[in-house]
């Protein structure tokens, strides 16, 4: 045993060791400085071809790109690290073929995500900035991938969804949005003049905000509750600002049923006091 060490020639060890080394450094600087490149090119590419796509379009496309291009490109550098190694990259494919489909019975829900994500996007179903509920969740999309999508919810939480359990897609996004209002008013007063005290807030609500397109219209009595009547207020709004409307509309319509001495009811507790003699 000491005569096959004493034997062994470890200066032609460790000047491989050492070549090997030096080569798998100069591949990862390579990966990296393809990637930069890689991802500048994309980049670029979407920002002369933006005419025809819109912003968030653009943008789904442009991660999905950047993945797919940084998946590929590391499947390019592993291949060349197994050759370093003197590993037979044929055979390892080969290998790895007959390994998958071993495994592809355990790996369904990755087959899943990425049918499902493929679909997602060939459909246009959501983009990256648009607000959406899915899987249970409400938020701003920040990206869209083959396995995942990234939704950032209203608290700051950022959600990551498997795109399998995307069932279904609520696009809060497409076209104008509807900014809604209920308002409660005492069964003493007037209906009639509390409807025209709404709508003449409402006028003026519209000639000063920009994000208002159409009303906002008094549409009528919408419920009868225990201790109130129910008046709506509807108006389209610009994407994404219906809820600075709304809350604009509230304080508005609170302020002009003050000023009319129209009662907005609230719970009341009565206490009685009973004397025994």
């Amino acid at each position: 045993m000491i005569d096959w060490i004493e034997g062994f020639n470890w200066k032609h060890l460790l000047v491989n060791l050492g070549i090997i080394t030096v080569k798998l450094i100069a591949v990862i600087i390579v990966y990296f400085i393809a990637k930069w490149i890689g991802h500048r090119a994309i980049k670029k590419a979407f920002e002369r071809a933006n005419q025809g796509l819109s912003a968030g379009r653009s943008k789904t496309l442009q991660a999905l790109s950047v993945n797919i291009f940084t998946y590929f490109l590391m499947f390019i550098v592993i291949g060349i690290v197994f050759e370093l190694f003197g590993l037979d990259i044929k055979a390892l494919l080969a290998g790895a073929g007959i390994v998958g489909l071993a495994i592809g019975f355990g790996a369904q829900g990755l087959v899943s995500d990425v049918v499902t994500g493929f679909f997602i996007l060939l459909e246009k179903q959501i983009d990256v900035e648009d607000y959406v509920t899915i899987a249970g969740k409400d938020g701003i999309v920040e990206e869209i991938g083959l396995r995942t999508t990234k939704l950032r919810g209203f608290d700051g939480t950022l959600h990551y969804i498997p795109n399998r359990e995307i069932a279904s897609v609520s696009n809060h996004s497409r076209g104008n949005m509807r900014a809604l209002v209920d308002i409660g008013i005492s069964y003493d007063d007037d209906m009639d003049k509390a409807m025209q005290v709404l709508q003449n807030a409402c006028d003026d609500i519209a000639d000063q905000e920009e994000d208002i397109i159409e009303g906002p219209d008094v549409v009528g009595v919408q419920a009868l509750g225990s201790s109130d009547v129910v008046i709506r207020v509807i108006c389209k709004t610009k994407n994404m600002e219906q809820f600075s409307v709304e809350r604009k509309l509230r304080k508005s319509l609170k302020e002009a049923l003050d000023q009319n001495g129209i009662e907005i009811p609230y719970p009341h507790q009565v206490m009685i006091n009973k004397n025994n003699e």
